[in-house]
């Protein structure tokens, strides 16, 4: 059998989800990427707590859509998978800088970016590729992706970044946590903050409130 995998280019649409307002009171825009398995506006719920006047948060939303398991009932999203990931990734970004132009994140007076999990690679790649100017850059439970080096990040002088994971997270075992934290001292040096909680994979919501504090 003879096939041959083909490629085209076309235009799409795709939603995002914003918590909050943007006013002249603002302090801090976040974007937010969630992990496997969400939707956006689901994932806006860990950042409730954060004072309403001075939080406007933005979640993008993964294009792969599926259903969560095989009930046809609760839909899910992913970012990338092993399939085809360079081309995926390139549209990937392509979304997340439509939505920096839809809502001038130019202009936010302190823009905090944040990835959980899977999103951990999406924030990571699209500051480093696309050089973001961000002024924090928090990572949550996931891991860093392999191709990133320190000159990637040189650019931002100012940047804070914050790793968050739980002591009981089942798919950071202590193996994997030590190669993630020597990759992430490598990429960020002095600018990295290690905070650990005691839990698993999940949204710390303490953790986040006391970022802005």
């Amino acid at each position: 059998m003879n096939t041959t995998e083909k490629k085209v280019s076309y235009q799409i649409s795709n939603s995002y989800s914003s918590l909050n307002s943007f006013t002249s009171n603002t302090k801090n825009v976040w974007v937010v990427l969630h992990g496997i398995g969400y939707l956006s506006r689901y994932f806006l719920k860990y950042f409730k707590d954060l004072d309403p006047d001075e939080n406007y948060i933005i979640a993008p939303q993964a294009q792969s859509k599926y259903y969560l398991n095989n009930e046809y009932k609760h839909v899910g999203a992913s970012w990338l998978t092993k399939e085809n990931t360079e081309a995926e990734i390139e549209n990937v970004l392509e979304y997340l800088e439509a939505v920096y132009t839809a809502e001038a994140l130019q202009n936010a007076p302190k823009l905090i970016l944040l990835g959980y999990s899977q999103g951990v690679s999406i924030a990571a790649r699209w500051v480093a590729r696309n050089k973001i100017e961000c002024s924090h850059l928090v990572l949550c439970s996931g891991g860093l992706p392999v191709e990133l080096q320190k000159e990637d990040f040189e650019f931002l002088t100012n940047l804070k970044v914050s790793m968050v994971y739980g002591t009981k997270d089942e798919y950071l075992n202590e193996d994997r946590l030590a190669k993630e934290h020597v990759k992430a001292k490598n990429l960020f040096g002095e600018k990295l903050n290690i905070i650990s909680f005691e839990g698993g994979h999940e949204m710390n919501t303490k953790i986040i409130s006391e970022l802005v504090i």
